[in-house]
């Protein structure tokens, strides 16, 4: 009766939030305004830009008044702005991990609510703070990437500096990263609790060039009170990333990543974990062609164990733009090495760092390690707003000496060792919806069939559901 009560309450709390939202949004007048005037609105809020409300005639949605305020008369770009995002997403979970391990049936509310300010002082300097309230409504099993009462998620001091020769970028504060399709570096904008870092930054752009280090530390959040989280010291991540312009807006980059994290456990070693990083990419389009092809080695130790670890992804597809619907074929193969002889003196399990929740799907069914992963799918826009994709994924273990995971990097129990390489066949079918430039809304439902590796070891078939709503402004 409990759990009934609770979802009910999730239930009316999403119907109330839809309404909320509704009521929210912006007039018809706002919805035909230039969008290449007006600023857009961004997952990551810092990188927006709303200096062009400096003009009077382009202030017509209901919170402009907030979202530029001046500081200097005749200074367009010395200004104060306020905003919030709100999501809200009801998930529906057969169990967690394919029910290993006891887990049972899961329905919940998820909340994020974020208030920010952000002060331009001119054309150079930007003083941004965020402040982020993270709440699990109803969830059987709640941690730190699902719950997180009212904390600071982002407060950092920047600098732009544009010349002829260049343009130079710096950040010192809690801020977020995210690189490319955020396979292995990302703000972990999946689950509930995005992933922040205490960092220096740095950034010098020229021509088709850029070039970008930072030394940070991720923060450790903690679930049971407002404004304790802190940055964690026993967690490090340095890097050093070069992009280069190629073949017109193609863009080739690579990057070494220092990875270090005290008392780090794997199935076959534990100690400190200190991991040399080694990324190449290509990604670009032509001619209705896309792709995103990234590789990554891993070397170093855990304990007394020597690291030999590696990661690749690939996407690509193809757009018939002339269509009905524009269609898009796509192809997305991944990999990534598992421990293949334990009790060899070597760690080969691949560690994805800070993946993002979205890559594979939502039901969080699948982690980036001891994986080979093929996923066609095809992608149509019914309407300029909406694209539906639907897509199956077949997965197998790079190795069976170890051990199926599920995301981030979890081993199932029970599968190391054990059984073939098959671990299973999923369906997902994702919707996304933009009501206007403030709202915007998603549907993702995925049905994964195990193979009898995870049958054996005590899991069944699973099944999630999700539906989102987000208001930004």
């Amino acid at each position: 009766m409990a759990v009934r009560v609770r979802m009910g309450q999730a239930l009316t709390r999403t119907v109330a939030a839809a309404a909320l939202l509704a009521a929210l949004g912006p007039a018809g007048a706002a919805l035909a305004e230039d969008a290449a005037t007006r600023p857009a609105i961004r997952t990551n809020r810092w990188q927006e830009d709303w200096s062009a409300l400096a003009n009077p005639a382009l202030r017509t949605a209901a919170f402009d008044p907030i979202k530029y305020i001046p500081l200097r008369p005749g200074a367009p770009q010395s200004y104060v702005s306020f905003g919030m995002t709100l999501r809200e997403r009801f998930e529906s979970l057969d169990a967690a991990s394919f029910g290993i391990g006891g887990t049972r049936p899961d329905s919940h509310l998820l909340q994020r609510l974020q208030i920010h300010a952000d002060a331009h002082l001119d054309a150079h300097w930007q003083l941004f703070v965020q402040f982020e309230d993270d709440r699990a409504f109803g969830k059987a099993a709640i941690t730190a990437v699902d719950q997180d009462p009212l904390d600071l998620r982002l407060a950092f001091l920047a600098y732009v500096n544009a010349t002829e020769q260049g343009t130079f970028k710096a950040r010192v504060g809690r801020q977020d990263f995210d690189f490319d399709l955020q396979r292995f570096v990302s703000s972990r904008d999946g689950p509930n609790v995005r992933q922040s870092f205490d960092a220096i930054w740095g950034d010098w752009e020229t021509g088709p060039w850029r070039f970008i280090g930072f030394v940070s530390q991720p923060v450790q959040y903690n679930l049971l009170h407002p404004f304790d989280d802190m940055s964690n010291g026993r967690v490090l991540f340095h890097t050093f990333r070069v992009e280069r312009q190629v073949l017109g807006s193609n863009e080739l980059s690579s990057y070494y990543s220092y990875y270090q994290r005290d008392n780090a456990r794997f199935l076959d070693a534990g100690g400190t974990e200190q991991r040399h990083v080694l990324d190449i990419r290509f990604a670009g389009k032509l001619a209705g062609f896309d792709w995103d092809l990234e590789a990554m080695g891993q070397a170093g130790s855990v304990g007394s164990k020597q690291i030999r670890a590696w990661g690749a992804g690939a996407r690509a597809g193809y757009t018939f733009a002339d269509v009905a619907g524009q269609p898009r074929i796509g192809l997305q193969v991944d990999g990534a090495s598992g421990d293949r002889h334990p009790g060899d003196g070597r760690i080969e399990t691949f560690n994805p760092l800070f993946p993002n929740g979205y890559y594979f799907t939502l039901a969080g069914f699948t982690g980036y390690t001891n994986l080979v992963h093929v996923k066609p799918s095809l992608t149509v826009k019914p309407m300029a707003d909406l694209s539906v994709m639907a897509a199956m994924g077949l997965q197998w273990r790079a190795t069976t000496a170890d051990a199926i995971y599920v995301q981030p990097n979890v081993a199932v129990a029970g599968t190391a060792g054990q059984g073939s390489p098959w671990s299973g066949v999923y369906a997902q079918l994702r919707a996304d919806y933009r009501f206007n430039a403030n709202l915007t809304g998603a549907f993702e439902a995925v049905h994964y069939q195990i193979g009898d590796t995870l049958r054996r070891a005590g899991g069944h078939d699973s099944d999630y559901i999700g539906i989102e709503l987000k208001y930004a402004l």
